[in-house]
């Protein structure tokens, strides 16, 4: 079995958020047990609304990860279809379709996470999560992507709030980094299990748990790969857990030829 340690402190759930209605960086829920129910809105079927649809579900994931049981929605007036299709196709959890279950759902608590500059948020209640604009290749390019995960980490890769170009390469310089980590990761697993270092685990938390800083997330496990007092079979446990929130596929080589 992965060996992840004992609870650390910081798996209490204090993940932060910052609330585009108030200007202010609030806790992403009032109480962890509660179900919540995180809803993306997309007007189009574009790299902005994957965007939407990629930070809604790294909240999810954040959110899970600290005990709150959530509720996935997806609004959109137009091409619905394919933001299903394409979620799937990157690794996003399924959505519900919000148009059916937007009332009623008995849920305590609501986070809306939108294109930034969207409809005013002032009209929903709850929390509401800016994404900032992508633009690059049309949105059909993950149909031509052998590995889509490489428009995942080209996305996840600066913060939330700024905005995305995808130039020429930027997909296949993506590729070529989730590849290189990859090896890494299946290399590091054929050594003996050990469990996550607290000082790495710590970082991941403080990363994450403030305002989604995935850019962060990605920043600790560089800065791991340079720690000789890190075993290797600590660094795939920590991609593994890593890879809870960030969804790469990092153990996807494991046990393939070199």
């Amino acid at each position: 079995m992965p060996a992840y340690g004992p609870p650390h402190a910081y798996a209490q759930p204090v993940l932060r958020i910052l609330d585009a209605k108030s200007g202010e960086t609030v806790p992403a829920v009032s109480a962890r047990r509660a179900l919540t129910r995180v809803e993306a809105h997309a007007s189009g079927y574009d790299l902005t609304a994957l965007r939407v649809l990629l930070t809604t579900d790294l909240l999810l994931r954040a959110l899970e990860l600290g005990g709150t049981p959530v509720l996935p929605l997806l609004t959109a007036d137009h091409h619905q279809a394919e933001l299903h299709a394409a979620a799937t196709t990157l690794g996003i959890r399924p959505f519900e379709d919000g148009r059916d279950l937007a009332a009623g759902l008995g849920e305590a608590q609501v986070v809306h996470v939108t294109a930034a500059g969207g409809t005013p948020p002032a009209a929903r209640a709850g929390l509401t999560v800016a994404v900032a604009r992508a633009d690059g290749p049309d949105a059909g390019v993950l149909g031509t992507l052998d590995d889509p995960a490489a428009l995942r980490l080209a996305l996840l890769d600066a913060p939330r709030g700024t905005a995305v170009h995808l130039g020429a390469g930027a997909l296949d310089e993506a590729g070529r980094r989730l590849g290189r980590l990859r090896r890494s990761v299946a290399h590091w697993a054929r050594s003996p299990s050990r469990p996550v270092p607290e000082k790495v685990r710590g970082r991941l938390r403080d990363a994450w748990e403030d305002d989604l800083d995935v850019p962060g997330v990605l920043g600790v496990l560089r800065w791991m790969e340079n720690q000789p007092e890190i075993p290797d079979g600590a660094r795939f446990e920590t991609c593994a857990y890593a890879d809870r929130l960030l969804a790469l596929e990092l153990t996807r080589d494991l046990g393939r030829a070199a």
